[in-house]
């Protein structure tokens, strides 16, 4: 491809734009998603930026600046700035220049080859207290209960840690793969080795595309006692349904943490919340940590990590540690707390590879514009600013168009999702169909997913619980009417929910409904930016032309 054709525009502000219509730019977007990050997403222009995070986690994955340099050359129309090519090789340079590992006499050290590092690491102030000392030149003594937080403060200072320290084997636990009639697809295997080879990481694939199956064979490698970390007692169930269905372990082997039961098992399942939860001050789910030797630790979800998990992960550092997610996005900004904690990115498979594979649906987003009512607008135009994304969000016009587009999809799975619980239970209410929200009885919650899954309910309403980890594989409509303010997480789990493979072969139909000149667009469309970066598209339609 001759310089002057490509879609991409490289500026020395480490921005790449794309433009979306060219014939390149798929492949463009696959090659940039490794090391950058999708920060607008309108119509025909998207803006990456280089970021040193995304750098480093694709040195981790074994990108090197040389790739890294030729693709930006490669899809570049104009040349690309030297000073940026530069600064793309130092950064990426900075990864394991400082190391982790098992001295034979002295246990925990720091290493690094260059003199100039370790003597600035040593007087920096918050780094300086974790350190021990020197046993020669090129190595530090680290006190093992500082690994994690000491590569935290190495991000912080723009050294990322490799970390050779290695792992304790745990106490082992025989687990196999029971592959009847069905066997892992190529891209499991390959992210359940990649992670192996690793030591500790992150597994990123889109909903549907069998991330229990990447940790299952996680499992049978590592031959050791698990404890796995869920979002909500259902999604740990099916964690259990799951692995009882394709590994040798049995139902005694298995152990559910959370607030119902207390089972501590060669697999214990434990849910944030119990995790997370304070008595007297103190967090009485430690001992669930202490309480077996660990071989390996699941984090299911891990953009949703609690900050208190992240504390007592960093004391979980000789344990392998497997995250699992659909995006690496957080809202919080700790993307750095996941890279140096848990671990760098290890596999990420965009989702539109594996649509092309078969093994995801095929989807149809659409955002459906609707205009406030006169007094609706007013009511907007001098509410609090706090108050202005709620009378937005819950226009009673929404519920006109659900009306509709429940008309239009009649009889296919339809789940109805927002944010505001008054909203879903006046909509639940109009159409006489269920409401699950966060205070409806696990019990219930597995009934009325089961009804769904078996066709005895065509439409459910859900508020945020059914986000993550709720597998209801024909569901074939989604129609979100308020979300979390502009979580680019909330809108990838939440066409996550349709992603499973219909067995008739259909394609998924995700509807967002957005009051136009209101902030509940302007949410809309920061939302969409993850999902723009994994090649999808939004229609936008007036409710009008339903």
């Amino acid at each position: 491809m001759a310089l002057g054709d490509g879609p991409l525009i490289v500026q020395s502000d480490k921005s790449v734009l794309l433009e979306i219509d060219h014939p390149l730019a798929g492949e463009a977007r696959a090659a940039l998603a490794p090391f950058a990050e999708l920060e607008r997403a309108p119509e025909h222009i998207h803006t990456y930026r280089i970021t040193p995070l995304a750098l480093w986690n694709a040195r981790a994955a074994g990108h090197d600046a040389e790739q890294v340099v030729d693709m930006l050359e490669k899809y570049s129309r104009f040349p690309v700035p030297q000073p940026l090519l530069i600064d793309v090789a130092e950064t990426m340079s900075r990864y394991g220049r400082v190391r982790l590992h098992k001295h034979p006499a002295h246990g925990l050290v720091l290493e690094s080859q260059e003199a100039a590092i370790l003597a600035e690491l040593q007087r920096h102030k918050k780094i300086k207290p974790m350190l021990g000392a020197a046993i020669d030149a090129e190595n530090i003594a680290v006190h093992p209960s500082e690994r994690g937080r000491l590569k935290q403060e190495l991000l912080k200072v723009g050294w990322p840690a490799e970390d050779l320290a290695g792992y304790v084997d745990g106490e082992s636990h025989p687990i196999a793969l029971v592959e009847d009639g069905w066997q892992l697809r190529d891209y499991q295997s390959y992210a359940a080795d990649a992670f192996w080879e690793g030591g500790s990481g992150v597994v990123v694939l889109p909903c549907g595309a069998g991330k229990t199956m990447v940790g299952a064979a996680a499992m049978a490698k590592a031959q050791a006692t698990t404890l796995i970390l869920v979002t909500n007692t259902v999604a740990g169930r099916q964690w259990r349904d799951e692995l009882l269905r394709r590994t040798s372990l049995t139902e005694d082997e298995i152990g559910e943490y959370s607030g119902e039961k207390k089972e501590i098992r060669p697999v214990t399942i434990a849910t944030y919340q119990v995790v997370t939860r304070k008595t007297k001050g103190e967090y009485r789910a430690l001992e669930l940590f202490d309480s077996r030797d660990w071989g390996l630790i699941v984090y299911d979800e891990v953009h949703l990590l609690p900050a208190p998990v992240f504390r007592m992960t960093s004391d979980l550092q000789s344990r392998r540690r497997l995250g699992l997610t659909a995006t690496l996005v957080r809202e919080d900004g700790r993307e750095g707390d996941v890279f140096s904690l848990i671990g760098p990115k290890r596999y990420d498979a965009p989702w539109k590879d594996i649509e092309a594979q078969g093994f995801i649906a095929t989807a149809d987003c659409v955002e459906v514009r609707v205009t406030l009512a006169d007094d609706e607008r007013m009511a907007y135009a001098v509410a609090e600013p706090a108050e202005r994304y709620r009378l937005a969000a819950c226009s009673p016009a929404k519920t006109r168009v659900v009306k509709r587009l429940l008309e239009q999809h009649k009889g296919q799975p339809t789940l109805i999702i927002g944010a505001y619980i008054d909203q879903l239970e006046e909509i639940a209410a109009k159409l006489e169909v269920p409401v699950i929200e966060g205070k409806t009885s696990n019990r219930k919650r597995e009934k009325l997913f089961e009804q769904f899954r078996i066709g005895e309910l065509n439409t459910l309403v859900v508020s945020k619980v059914a986000n993550f980890s709720i597998d209801l594989p024909e569901a074939a409509v989604a129609i979100q009417i308020s979300g979390t303010f502009g979580s680019r997480q909330e809108e990838a789990q939440r066409l996550g929910r349709l992603l499973r493979p219909k067995a008739d072969g259909r394609e998924a139909h995700f509807y967002t409904v957005v009051a136009r000149d209101t902030l509940d667009a302007e949410y809309a469309a920061h939302r969409q930016r993850f999902l723009a970066e994994q090649g999808y598209a939004y229609r936008i339609i007036d409710a009008d032309d339903i």
